[in-house]
């Protein structure tokens, strides 16, 4: 489904579309909306958000990727009490002013009521603030009837990437064992073992294409699918063709399977499908679930190389263009490859056998 355009017009619809924008309601937040083009028709370029209080500095890289976006216009909107939001909105005002960057409107709210930093019009801008209804305003409606969703808050956002317990947990951990040990089987019963890597390679690159299709379809992976999966991104060639296969339309499709597997995958198998769902959630624009799901890969592996990239272009405010513009095609990635190999494999095979168990 493809949202409905919503002209941003007053403080209500503002503050009633930063939750849509971000996938939660903030507090004790700054947020940056940034256009290009012209009036309240421009184009939506970027949408950033700082906790607060801010360190210093905080706020150096923000004209940096504003130009980069070619951004003219922005709204600024802080969420918490004025003590802690107005120097962060007065620092942010200044960085644009000196940009020659346009705010059109500055607004701080807090406790369903707002106030703006740029209107001096008492009528309409009262000391005491204006309500508003940060649930049930036009743009929270029109956000509704488009399928989108605002969670209570960023702990809530960081709660859908947390993995599955009980009886869906025990289900895919004996998945999972299924699919390990018919791996192992394969491996070891194979004539000419050195066939096993190109024979794997092709097999998991069709596996993956196919769970893409069916998250396209709106379908959901079986538990041993999920776990082949799993098993199958262990290997970096072919979590790197999942990661070529994300594009302008599937992806809604990649950030729900990645997300799913996300949830549902053993802990050791979850580094690459979190990985994945942060280049989705961020090339799409959702910066914020794509810091979740960074801090879930590198929670159970802080050496992922992907993730660590990720959260690098994450801190450095990078545009997620450059994840349109510079990934290569599943054909460019297997020239540069070349072909299947047992080290290749290795990643794979170190995961294999569940972790021991400490003793109490």
């Amino acid at each position: 489904m493809t949202p409905s355009p919503i002209l941003l017009t007053s403080p209500d619809d503002i503050l009633g579309a930063v939750p849509y924008l971000l996938g939660f309601h903030p507090a004790e937040s700054l947020v940056v909306i940034a256009f290009s083009g012209r009036g309240a028709r421009g184009e939506l370029r970027v949408t950033t958000r700082w906790d607060l209080p801010a360190g210093p500095g905080a706020f150096d890289r923000l004209v940096p990727l504003l130009r980069r976006e070619r951004v003219t216009h922005t709204i600024v909107a802080g969420f918490g009490a004025g003590t802690l939001v107005t120097p962060a909105v007065e620092e942010v005002l200044r960085l644009l002013r000196d940009a020659g960057i346009e705010v059109i409107e500055a607004l701080r709210a807090d406790e369903a009521r707002y106030w703006s930093y740029v209107c001096p019009r008492v009528e309409c801008c009262p000391p005491e603030g204006r309500r508003y209804d940060p649930v049930a305003g036009r743009v929270a409606a029109r956000a509704t009837v488009d399928g989108l969703v605002a969670l209570p808050g960023r702990e809530e956002l960081r709660r859908s990437v947390r993995p599955v317990a009980g009886p869906a947990r025990k289900a895919m951990r004996e998945a999972t064992e299924l699919a390990a040990s018919g791996v192992r089987s394969r491996l070891t019963g194979m004539a000419v073992p050195d066939e096993f890597p190109g024979l794997f390679v092709s097999e998991g690159l069709a596996r993956v294409r196919a769970a893409v299709g069916t998250s396209v379809a709106g379908g959901r992976l079986t538990d041993r699918e999920a776990a082949s999966i799993g098993l199958d991104l262990a290997v970096i060639r072919i979590r790197d063709e999942a990661w070529t296969l994300i594009c302008d339309e599937t992806e809604n499709a990649h950030i729900a399977l990645w997300g799913d597997l996300t949830r549902r995958l053993e802990p050791r198998f979850v580094p690459p499908v979190a990985s994945l769902l942060a280049a989705a959630s961020w090339r799409h624009g959702d910066c914020a679930l794509a810091a979740m799901a960074v801090e879930r890969a590198l929670a159970e592996d802080p050496t992922y190389s992907m993730a660590n990239l990720l959260a690098e272009g994450l801190r450095q405010l990078v545009s997620p263009t450059v994840l349109r513009d510079r990934m290569p095609t599943p054909r460019e990635l297997a020239t540069t490859m070349g072909p299947p190999r047992m080290s290749w494999l290795h990643p794979l095979l170190t995961l294999l056998d569940p972790p021991t168990p400490h003793p109490p």
